[in-house]
């Protein structure tokens, strides 16, 4: 018996002196994350200059759930001690100056394993804070030889998770002041884009809560909402549009009863809500101003697309809006300018948006 307990102890003893002779190499949690954010806060599309981003909000998910930090005043991360696991890193900052853009940058699939440092970069890019984007113009028309391009609409998108209020907003063409800097610039630098032409709103006051525009929606805002393929056979049917442009000034404006409408706010205009099939400016806003002679106040406009027919052409949007313009399509032939990502604003549409085959009212 005493053989065996002794055994039995010797056992016990060799196993401790294993364990203590052989431990884990590492250990859960023995981690270190050094992590820079930098950022794109220029207001001109060629100059890729980025900055340091102080007191960017970092949020780190993996399967133990979220950390939620903040960088320090050059921009840097420094984590000790966090599980290991895979990592989707995300950092993001209101813009310093423009308070309707977001600088938000991921990094998706960082593996932290205990005992080893991981350094990496986040470079934030520009994107719209508002949530809601133009996300779609049709505006050259169908394949046709006469002419026609009455089936034009737009298309909005809300891309964020929360139901956002139409109430109040508008919807503006920016053709005029080509004498000066030209449509949708500055003039006077006061802090408004200048040249408004045509401007229609939607029902009700801003703050106002009557006409939501649920997450992860589009909407179809129809020059005239009707089944245009009636009038040419590779048109578009629009007799389903979310909204029409309805002109009370006008005498012989069609209203389709079963669309509500976004009305004129200009007395003076008497024609129907369009615009150029080749080369325009197009910009919603909160309604906040709406003061179309004094020029709308770019703190209030939520998007705004410039598309010319030509890349030689002088833009003219004032770069708060958007830092450049997008390409139009070829004049009456059915082709469309969409978002490449849908509802993804980065303030520079020649790298948002592209031509696509044919017109998608209403999905993507």
């Amino acid at each position: 018996m005493k053989v065996i307990v002794a055994t039995i102890l010797s056992v016990i003893i060799l196993g401790l002196i294993s364990c203590v002779e052989n431990p884990p190499v590492y250990q859960d949690g023995n981690t270190k994350l050094v992590l820079t954010v930098i950022g794109d806060t220029s207001v001109v599309s060629n100059d890729t200059a980025r900055v340091p981003l102080r007191n960017a909000k970092v949020i780190l998910y993996s399967e133990y759930g979220y950390i939620i930090k903040y960088t320090d005043e050059l921009g840097k991360l420094i984590l000790e001690g966090i599980p290991s696991s895979t990592y989707t890193i995300t950092a993001r900052l209101n813009h310093p100056a423009y308070p309707n853009i977001l600088l938000s940058g991921n990094l998706p699939g960082i593996e932290i394993i205990s005992g080893k440092t991981v350094t990496d970069t986040i470079v934030a890019n520009q994107i719209s804070s508002t949530g809601i984007a133009i996300n779609e113009l049709y505006i050259g028309g169908p394949a046709n030889n006469i002419f026609f391009y009455g089936d034009q609409y737009i298309e909005l998108y809300n891309s964020s998770e929360e139901v956002k209020y139409l109430d109040g907003m508008i919807v503006i063409r920016v053709s005029g002041n080509n004498d000066y800097s030209g449509p949708g610039a500055d003039e006077g630098n006061d802090n408004d884009i200048d040249g408004v032409t045509y401007i229609f709103n939607f029902p009700g006051e801003p703050g106002e809560k009557n006409y939501p525009f649920n997450p992860k929606t589009f909407l179809v805002l129809a020059k005239t909402a009707i089944n245009h393929k009636n009038n040419v056979s590779t048109s578009v049917d629009l007799s389903n549009a979310d909204w029409e442009f309805y002109n009370q000034y006008s005498a012989s404006d069609f209203d389709n009863p079963s669309v509500p409408n976004l009305i004129n706010m200009r007395s003076d205009r008497t024609v129907d809500f369009g615009v150029n099939v080749s080369a325009d400016v197009i910009v919603i806003s909160s309604g906040r101003d709406s003061d179309w002679e004094d020029g709308i106040d770019i703190e209030t406009i939520l998007d705004g697309v410039e598309y010319q027919s030509s890349l030689t052409t002088k833009k003219t949007l004032d770069a708060r809006v958007d830092k450049s313009f997008t390409l139009s399509p070829p004049k009456y032939g059915g082709k469309s300018m969409q978002r490449i990502d849908t509802g993804v604003d980065t303030n520079d549409s020649s790298s948002d948006w592209g031509i696509i085959d044919a017109p998608t009212p209403g999905w993507q």
